[in-house]
């Protein structure tokens, strides 16, 4: 019965039914725990931190990992510790750790080459570009994405999937770095393939970054009839975190077509659930934009202790980028002028003029 609950659950996973699963797993790890089950019960946590960490969850995420990891080493099974490090990895990466989400990939990497294991490789290069674009090193993400896909293309035909993300982690490492053109192309590639295989989440996640991408070349109609499509599927799958970042990117679309009303509606939105999931960089990134938001009504003086807020937080947990970002409206807000040297200097193809900024 264990093992049909199991079956079940990762049905679900895979058609992106998060809560069924969830419920189903907690089921199958009772079972199996009940039955003396070491590997199913491993398997079973590995998946329910997988899912909580889809589902935005990254503290239960995390717990479910170190639950594997003590479990790994009790039963000696050193190849799904490596699995469960590398997924704390990606839950801490989510909480703003990006520094302690690369030591567990490359603890992780040390296990998954001794043991020949080429696929865990290609998925810890990705992680790590993931990481590395957290921490503000763009040229270095963009370098871990594409030998990401290197490796999954070598892999055969099955591994599609992984390449459809990895274009994905590059056209969004191309758009923090200022390389519209890039990322519109990456994306579009990615909804294409990730399409043809009815992947929903990468479906979602590719329109988002179409999207994204349209909003930063200036076609803003265009970027909300992607970021829509995004939201709906996001919101029905309850990938919170997903659904919060697209929130975040109709705002700013708003905000650069003047329509403000609508922009603090989702700026409003996007924040409550980025508190709810701890995501703090979601939250360096609402209060970017209402700080703006604030200048464009005149407060000035809240807009200043906004964007102070968030270079404070953004250089606390070393995020370059943000920082960078929060320095340039710092600037503007105190001065009505933008340095337009900021973002070169860490190697970013960006320039703000006025507000309201852009933000990629």
């Amino acid at each position: 019965m264990a093992d049909e609950f199991f079956l079940k659950a990762e049905e679900f996973r895979r058609t992106c039914r998060y809560r069924e699963a969830l419920s189903l797993y907690k089921k199958a790890l009772k079972r199996y725990a009940a039955q003396g089950d070491s590997h199913g019960a491993l398997s079973c946590l590995l998946s329910l931190g997988d899912t909580h960490r889809m589902t935005g969850d990254f503290d239960a995420a995390a717990q479910r990992y170190h639950d594997a990891i003590a479990l790994s080493k009790v039963t000696r099974q050193k190849a799904l510790r490596a699995d469960a490090m590398a997924g704390l990895g990606l839950s801490l990466r989510a909480l703003g750790d990006w520094k302690g989400a690369l030591k567990l990939f490359t603890a992780a990497a040390r296990v998954y080459d001794e043991k020949g294991d080429r696929e865990g490789l290609a998925f810890l290069q990705w992680a790590q570009g993931g990481a590395l674009r957290v921490g503000g090193a763009a040229a270095k993400a963009i370098d871990a994405f594409k030998k990401a896909k290197g490796l999954f293309e070598s892999l055969g035909s099955e591994h599609k999937t992984a390449v459809g993300y990895c274009l994905c982690g590059l056209g969004g490492v191309s758009r923090m770095a200022g390389l519209w053109g890039d990322s519109l192309r990456y994306y579009t590639r990615a909804n294409s393939l990730l399409g043809a295989l009815h992947d929903r989440f990468g479906v979602a996640y590719s329109h988002c970054g179409i999207g994204n991408a349209l909003r930063m070349k200036g076609d803003f109609s265009g970027a909300l009839q992607h970021l829509r499509k995004a939201e709906r599927v996001y919101r029905k799958i309850g990938d919170i975190v997903s659904y919060s970042y697209t929130l975040w990117s109709m705002g700013m679309t708003h905000l650069m077509e003047g329509r403000l009303a609508r922009a603090k509606k989702c700026f409003g939105e996007a924040a409550s659930r980025f508190k709810e999931t701890k995501d703090i960089r979601g939250i360096i990134y609402c209060g970017l934009a209402g700080g703006q938001l604030l200048f464009l009504k005149g407060d000035v003086k809240r807009a200043l202790a906004e964007f102070g807020k968030a270079l404070a937080v953004s250089e606390a947990h070393e995020f370059m980028i943000e920082a960078c970002h929060a320095r340039a409206l710092l600037g503007y807000a105190e001065s009505g002028r933008a340095d337009r040297t900021l973002h070169r200097k860490i190697g970013l193809r960006l320039e703000f003029t006025t507000i309201p900024f852009n933000i990629p």
